[in-house]
């Protein structure tokens, strides 16, 4: 079978032994130097002041929004927008926080929230207060418009980047454009800590935020002048300040065994990246060819770092021909991420009272769409054959 992932880890082999190396010596195993370490790599690889690591992309997600309330940034009740095609943990934060979730529909085009669908939803929905934005597998929408209409309109632009690391609009990497960004590190990502995500930021306030929420809301890991701050704001003396909680938090730290794995891989980055890119523009020029797909539109975009490759049909009928196609050759495929979030069964649950917000778009893509593997452990034979099944 030609898998979405083949391995835990790029370079398994090395890496596992350097692990085990690590292991046999390490003194300390919860978060501790090498957390730190990754923190410092990776933001500076993102291009980024600040990045927070924690246990995983979805608690990622998770602690931001939290954070974003602890320093009133958002207020319960607010109205936060999401892409409709994206991940269950970009939107379970907005409902088990207290927040109106409002679903935008995305462009079939590049599986991204548009000018144009955001446009929509704000003139359905008054006073929308932020947009929570998906850049899925690898692709964006047009970020400039997108974030002119944002400063134009107050709202609060954040992006999960969970499934774009490396992707760059206008030469600047996705993740980049709105006040913070989140990331993962889970198996099958293009870096791999195991478990694992990342909060990105240049804003020292959220930083600082981000650190408490991370570990119950207390002020281990702040710098000297930090925790003596709050302890002057709060009259605590050294010795209870230990085990004082300044805010709502949660228990999201990452082990320092992902801490010296995320270490390694980062050093991989560049060259996940460019596989990812060559394979993705292999297929895309095969896509184009058949006039069954509905390819995507990357012409705005510098560079693709592709999660999965997204097929899109023109009918139902041809998604079904096409999935078949895939299984019996023995290719893994799925939905696009997990469908249009308006079909599942929690949105339902706990999201009530229509906008009259449209979603036909995302609809389309949940009926018609599926993604192959796209990973930079590709064989040679294993793309011809996947670029070969895209064939009319």
């Amino acid at each position: 079978m030609i898998k979405l992932i083949k391995s835990t880890f790029y370079k398994e082999e090395d890496t596992k032994e350097r692990l085990l190396e690590f292991l046999k010596d390490a003194k300390i195993l919860s978060m501790h130097d090498y957390c730190r370490k990754t923190e410092e790599k990776f933001a500076k690889k993102q291009e980024r002041k600040y990045a927070v690591f924690v246990s995983s992309g979805s608690t990622a997600n998770l602690a931001l929004i939290q954070a974003l309330l602890n320093i009133g940034k958002l207020k319960v009740g607010d109205k936060v927008a999401f892409s409709a095609v994206t991940w269950s943990t970009n939107v379970m934060p907005l409902i088990q926080l207290g927040l109106k979730p409002i679903l935008v529909d995305c462009e079939i085009s590049d599986l991204s929230v548009s000018v144009k669908t955001l446009k929509e939803a704000v003139a359905k929905e008054k006073g929308i207060k932020a947009l929570f934005l998906t850049h899925a597998l690898g692709f964006s929408t047009k970020m400039d418009e997108l974030c002119g209409f944002c400063d134009e309109n107050n709202i609060l632009l954040l992006e999960d980047t969970c499934e774009s690391l490396g992707s760059k609009y206008n030469h600047r990497r996705l993740g980049n454009f709105g006040l913070a960004s989140t990331f993962s590190t889970y198996v099958g990502h293009h870096l791999s800590t195991i478990e694992g995500g990342f909060i990105c930021t240049d804003s020292d306030e959220l930083h600082r935020m981000l650190m408490m929420v991370r570990a119950h809301g207390w002020d281990r890991n702040l710098t000297f002048d930090q925790k003596m701050g709050l302890m002057r704001e709060h009259d605590i003396d050294a010795f209870i300040s230990k085990y004082t909680f300044y805010d709502l938090g949660f228990n999201v730290r990452p082990m320092e065994i992902q801490g010296f794995i995320g270490n390694i891989q980062i050093d991989y980055w560049d060259e996940i990246v460019r596989i990812r890119r060559e394979n993705f523009e292999f297929f895309f020029d095969a896509m184009k060819e058949n006039p069954d797909i509905i390819s995507p539109d990357v012409s705005h975009m510098s560079l693709v770092s592709n999660f999965t490759v997204p097929l899109i049909f023109k009918s139902h009928e041809l998604y079904l021909k096409y999935r078949d196609r895939y299984m019996v050759n023995n290719v893994e495929i799925r939905p696009i991420i997990a469908g249009n979030m308006a079909k599942q069964p929690f949105y339902k649950k706990y999201v009530t009272g229509a906008s009259g917000i449209s979603h036909k778009n995302s609809d389309y893509i949940h009926d018609n769409g599926f993604y192959f593997a796209n990973n930079p452990e590709l064989t040679d034979e294993e793309r011809h054959i996947l670029r070969t099944l895209l064939e009319r």
